[in-house]
């Protein structure tokens, strides 16, 4: 079986299994995704919520979060690790979109990848949710889900979604990065993986040559 043949038999039982997965952040427009991404790395998207609960009523356009001073900022997101970092990036790529993009997030990956902070990653991520756009984003349960089913050799992030989109319809590439991401949290986990309740370990590298020997 080929990586083109395995992609869809896996996607085709993750979609049972997972029918009305989207991405767990909450938004209403594309800066309000963008800035949550942003929040959301290395934190638990329910920790990201709740700081986006009030920071979305304070802060309406990229012009609100350029204009506030690092400190303000900082103390707004001060919940969610590395806010130093962060409202740096938030305020960096906000100055930006306000100067060059009219105010307005860009949709496409070539103008948000220019904005600070924004990699391939979070430019997916707003593309195929907030745009509506086909876009596949690696983050790290889809990493481990592609290399565990050997879909990937690569650790490089953007390799492994040169990777996933050779084999997997464009159709199906932001449903493929919330499939992936809610079987790596429930079943696929980094540590102790739940194998033996997995309904694609017919399909697993890992399930045949590490967890099967590691009960032989």
């Amino acid at each position: 079986m080929d990586n083109r043949e395995k992609a869809k038999k896996v996607l085709d039982i993750l979609e049972k299994e997972f029918p009305a997965v989207a991405t767990a952040l909450s938004f209403s427009n594309p800066l309000e995704l963008l800035i949550a991404t942003i929040l959301s790395a290395q934190a638990t998207d329910k920790l990201v919520n709740k700081v986006t609960g009030t920071l979305f009523k304070k802060y309406r356009t990229a012009r609100d979060y350029s204009a506030v001073s690092p400190e303000d900022l900082e103390r707004d997101i001060g919940s969610v690790n590395f806010y130093r970092n962060k409202a740096k990036s938030i305020r960096g790529c906000c100055k930006k979109i306000a100067e060059e993009f009219g105010g307005k997030v860009p949709d496409t990956l070539e103008g948000l990848v220019t904005l600070p902070g924004v990699g391939r990653k979070t430019a997916n991520i707003v593309l195929g949710n907030a745009f509506g756009k086909n876009a596949l984003a690696v983050d790290t349960h889809v990493k481990r889900v592609a290399q565990r089913l050997a879909l990937t050799r690569s650790d490089d992030p953007d390799e492994i979604e040169a990777d996933l989109t050779s084999v997997i319809p464009e159709k199906r590439w932001t449903k493929t990065t919330h499939l992936f991401i809610m079987h790596g949290r429930t079943t696929c986990k980094a540590k102790n993986p739940r194998c033996d309740l997995c309904k694609i370990s017919g399909y697993c590298e890992y399930f045949k040559n590490v967890y099967m020997k590691s009960k032989s």
